[in-house]
């Protein structure tokens, strides 16, 4: 394997640890964000209220995560 080719290997290792770093903390974001703001009292299961907070924090943390994430992707390649 060449120098080149071990090189484009390891960028995208690298990339790929990343992404499922990026992963593992979104969803360790919404646990924590939108668990503690829509269970007040956690039982053996959530009410069809909590359910629907949980699912509305949830698509509206992502969203703003994407957006976030998108930004500062397109900020990246505008410096290099």
């Amino acid at each position: 394997m060449d120098s080149e080719t071990l090189k484009a290997q390891v960028i995208k290792d690298v990339k790929a640890q990343y992404a499922i770093e990026n992963v593992r903390q979104l969803v360790e974001k919404i646990n924590e964000h939108c668990f503690e703001k829509c269970v007040p009292k956690p039982g053996t299961s959530l009410s069809n209220s909590e359910q629907t907070c949980f699912t509305q924090c949830m698509e509206k943390y992502m969203s703003a995560w994407n957006q976030v994430s998108t930004t500062y992707i397109n900020q990246l390649q505008r410096n290099q």
